[in-house]
């Protein structure tokens, strides 16, 4: 596809509004200085200060920065040509612009901003996969009825999945598993007895007979790997997250909850996350899954990319493609097709401009709920706990997360993660069972839990009355 002649039908610049300035919506700043069809010259954050220094930092001059703590101000600043940096979206909801890119991270804070962009009569871009876990496919109903669009992004693992998934389905090809390599490569370093993940370095020592593949089943293969490199986190929320964005796009489900998350080198992917019939560990096709990327120090990274497991139809056309380079299976039944990348914000511009310039999203045609993202105590959780989030992961302590069909919330349903997140219980948990609504001391008025009603009104409440 020729990316000029996709986005030629209209010349004029589609003007974006970031909310949130950290990894993601930093990296978008410098690239939307220069996408030609594209401007993002507001920034939000928690404070004025905090978005202009970030602006500051991708080399716009401080001179064209205006910081703004007010509608007025912002409206004069944006009139001017500066730049806008602002502590509040309230502040620069109403100013000219298109397409307003969540990138807080934060569930209450962005689906606050999730609705005043849409009230504004906004296009949102949501980055933010902790809000589009809870309320998305809500947010993209309620959006459309208004002639809007809420779309994933570009950039993040979601979007790419589900643009990876769709092309294989116009081209007919029938995917068995369809998935991302978890955010950090499991390197191994046979020589040390070691495996380095995020930084950290693991002792491994029982490790390097399990290294390659050989001639071991993919099931005994996998529950080894698992057990040698027990010290290593093996699931983490973001990646469940962003299966269950993927899930609601594309009506692909899970083949467990928790998901398979096996340890695997790039060329054995085909092998392992095929069905169980043609020697994998899946019990069904169809389904989404996550796998650790192991190598060696040194070797090519997955880097966080996406790929779809397909099934081989054809077997001279598979052998012909096998000889080229591409990973078949060992037994010729499955293949991997991959995408080894995400690249933040760099990339992000193609969402932004198919929402401006042609009217689409990257998500579902059709919003709707296929699953959610629940919460699971790992260990016994007295009521009073403080279920907060943190880290660069958005993770609670003491919390897993796990990926259950979807449904209108009633006090005995499992919680979705992140409408728990930073929620005091209001009676016991015992670990290992999910966190149920009853168990929640949750808030009825913040924008997260009265979307999600709406939400839940929006695709069960004819089911519940049927």
């Amino acid at each position: 596809m020729n990316y000029h002649a996709y986005f030629s039908t209209d010349k004029r610049i589609v003007e974006a509004c970031v909310i949130g300035t950290g990894g993601f919506g930093r990296s978008f700043l410098a690239q939307g200085r220069r996408a030609p069809l594209m401007s993002v010259r507001i920034g939000v954050d928690v404070s004025a200060e905090v978005a202009a220094g970030a602006m500051r930092d991708v080399g716009i001059p401080e001179a064209d920065i205006r910081i703004c703590h007010d509608a007025a101000s912002a409206l004069a600043a944006f009139d001017a040509g500066a730049w806008v940096a602002a502590g509040d979206f309230a502040h620069v909801a109403a100013l000219p612009f298109d397409v307003a890119v969540e990138a807080t991270g934060h569930p209450a804070h962005g689906a606050r901003h999730a609705a005043l962009a849409i009230e504004a009569g906004k296009h949102l871009a949501m980055v933010s996969k902790e809000v589009d876990s809870v309320i998305g496919p809500g947010l993209a109903a309620l959006a459309a009825e208004q002639g809007l669009i809420v779309s994933p992004v570009d950039g993040d693992q979601p979007s790419l999945l589900i643009g990876l998934i769709t092309w294989a389905q116009v081209l007919g090809l029938e995917i068995v598993a369809a998935g991302k390599s978890s955010e950090y490569d499991f390197v191994h370093d046979p020589q040390r007895g070691t495996i380095c993940c995020n930084g950290e370095t693991y002792e491994a020592p029982g490790f390097a007979p399990l290294a390659r593949m050989g001639g071991m089943g993919a099931a005994e293969l996998v529950a080894a790997r698992a057990r040698a490199a027990r010290a290593l986190p093996q699931r983490t929320v973001p990646d469940l997250c962003e299966m269950t964005i993927v899930a609601n796009a594309c009506a692909l489900p899970p083949d467990r909850p928790d998901l398979h998350c096996p340890i695997a080198r790039i060329d054995e992917v085909p092998d392992i996350l095929s069905t169980k019939a043609d020697g994998g560990i899946l019990n069904r096709a169809g389904v989404l899954d996550v796998f650790h990327c192991l190598r060696e120090p040194g070797e090519i990274s997955f880097a966080g990319g996406v790929f779809v497991v397909v099934r081989c139809d054809h077997a001279d056309t598979w052998e012909m493609l096998r000889e080229k380079g591409h990973i078949v299976s060992r037994n010729g039944c499955t293949a991997m097709v991959f995408l080894p990348r995400h690249l933040l914000g760099l990339e992000a511009a193609t969402t932004i401009l198919e929402i401006g310039l042609k009217g689409v999203s990257g998500g579902a045609r059709h919003p709707a709920h296929h699953a959610d993202l629940v919460a699971w105590a790992e260990r016994d959780l007295p009521a009073g706990t403080l279920l907060e989030m943190g880290g660069h992961h958005h993770s609670i302590d003491g919390v897993s997360a796990r990926m259950v069909p979807a449904g209108a919330l009633g006090p005995d349903s499992p919680a979705p993660f992140y409408l728990a997140s930073n929620c005091r219980l209001a009676g016991d948990v015992r670990g290992g069972d999910f966190i149920r609504m009853r168990h929640l001391d949750l808030p009825q008025d913040r924008p997260l839990s009265v979307l999600r009603r709406q939400q839940d009104a929006r695709f069960f409440a004819a089911r519940e009355t049927a």
